[in-house]
Formats: C-alpha cells, sequence, structure tokens
C-alpha cells in the first residue's frame, strides 16, 4: 500500500477512541476490496506518521484489525491482508485442491490421528454395524500459516487402517488408494464457537463461525466419509450459482 493511498479524516463527532477510528477505516477499505489478499499494510511507524497519530495508537488500530482476522502478523516481516477463500458450493474438491488454486500455501496442525470405534452418529452416516472402527483424523486447516478451519474427518478403518499415513491432503490419499469420493452432501449453519473451538480458531469466544457437515460418497454409493468442519467466517465465502427454471 503506497502512502498515497492512506486516506484518513478523523471525525471530530464521533466520540470513540482514535485508534478505533482508523481500525474501522482500514477494516472498511480491507472489506471493500482496496487493499489485495496477502498485500503488506504500513508499519506502524508510517502508519504513525502519515496519519499524525502516537505509535501506540498505530499498534492498537492494527490490532483491532488481527482480532477481526483481517490481517495477519508475519514475525519479522510485517503485515498483511489474511487469506479469504471464496469456495463454490456446486464443485465437490478438498481444502488443499481449494488453497492451491488460489495461490495458498495449505497446511494441516494436527491434533490427533485415531482408530476408534464409530459414535452411533458415525455409525448411521456411514452406513456401518455396531463396534466397527474408524480413522478419526482431527485438525486444524491453514492457509499460508494462518488457521482457517478445525476439522474432524471420519472414514471406516476399511479405507484408512492407518491414519498417521494421512498427510495434509486426505483426498490426496484416498486418491491413491482409488477410494476417491465422487460426490457429497453438505449442510452449512451458523453457530458461535466458545470454549476450546474459539481458542483453536484464534477467535474471541462467541464470535460466529460456518458449521459445515459434509458426508461424501463413493461412484458405488458407499459413504466414505463424514467431516464436521468449523470455518472462520470471516475468512470464507461460499457461492452458489442458481438458475431459474423454465
Amino acid at each position: 500500500m503506497s502512502q498515497t493511498s492512506m486516506e484518513l479524516k478523523v471525525d471530530l463527532n464521533d466520540n470513540s477512541p482514535l485508534y478505533m477510528q482508523i481500525a474501522r477505516k482500514l477494516s472498511e477499505d480491507v472489506r471493500n476490496g482496496r487493499y489485495q489478499v496477502d498485500q503488506a499494510l504500513p508499519s506502524e511507524r508510517t502508519l504513525s506518521e502519515l496519519l499524525d497519530v502516537s505509535r501506540v495508537t498505530a499498534r492498537k488500530a492494527i490490532d483491532q484489525l488481527v482480532e477481526q482476522g483481517l490481517v495477519v502478523r508475519r514475525r519479522g516481516s510485517g503485515n498483511y491482508i489474511a487469506p479469504r477463500i471464496e469456495q463454490p458450493l456446486s464443485n465437490l474438491s478438498s481444502f488443499s485442491e481449494q488453497l492451491q488454486q488460489r495461490g495458498y500455501r495449505a497446511g494441516s496442525r494436527w491434533l490427533k490421528r485415531e482408530v476408534v470405534i464409530a459414535s452411533s452418529e458415525e455409525q448411521l452416516s456411514l452406513g456401518l454395524a455396531q463396534n466397527t472402527k474408524v480413522a478419526r483424523l482431527e485438525r486444524l486447516r491453514l492457509a499460508d500459516d494462518v488457521v482457517m478451519a478445525y476439522e474432524v474427518s471420519v472414514l471406516p478403518f476399511s479405507v484408512v487402517p492407518d491414519p498417521a499415513a494421512v498427510g495434509d491432503s486426505l483426498y490426496a490419499y484416498l486418491a491413491q488408494i482409488r477410494k476417491s469420493p465422487v460426490r457429497a452432501l453438505q449442510h452449512i449453519r451458523a453457530m458461535n464457537a466458545t470454549g476450546v473451538l474459539a481458542g483453536q480458531l484464534g477467535v474471541p469466544d462467541g464470535q460466529a463461525v460456518l458449521f459445515i457437515t459434509r458426508l461424501a460418497y463413493l461412484e458405488s454409493g458407499v459413504a466414505v466419509e463424514l467431516t464436521h468442519s468449523y470455518c472462520r467466517s470471516d475468512h470464507y465465502d461460499f457461492v452458489a450459482e442458481m438458475r431459474r427454471a423454465p
């Protein structure tokens, strides 16, 4: 962002703290697309000089954007516009594929990879008998080291006998063993992140997130994957193309 692109007029009728006024202006510019994803923001020093405010005020303004998920700090490098994913609802693709198509680096921070007995919900969804083993994969999904989602995937033990063999991309693993899903049912709803979930996603307690349930099927019609994803709503947009029936 060039110095000439930074325009901010302090509203003398606004009684809110100056750092909040600056944060709101920057937030509006980010949301309106004035700045591109991965573009660097001015340093605190530059921002304070441009706006004639203290570096403490500039730092607190940027802190607000970080808390909103609009900006990510990179140690030793600066402050950058955070990744944002626009996911078409008509395509069946993996998290890694979505990011790679948009030029991001996909990654996973594994929390658990284990073999357990399927719960009653998992038995019903995957069409399994009682006391059937499943592989449960619990992880944080990352884009350029930014946490985007918390995800739990459950697959039949017959498909994933060794959960540790799954790398960053579950679908790449399934393709390798010729068990790629060809269709899926996906349900999306809003919920508030609290407690452990809020901490894992790095969002304030009570912040809205997108809760997504995906049930994917093989060409034979057999269910192969049940995934629950909790996505940061400030990083995700879901897009659906609709046509009017003739």
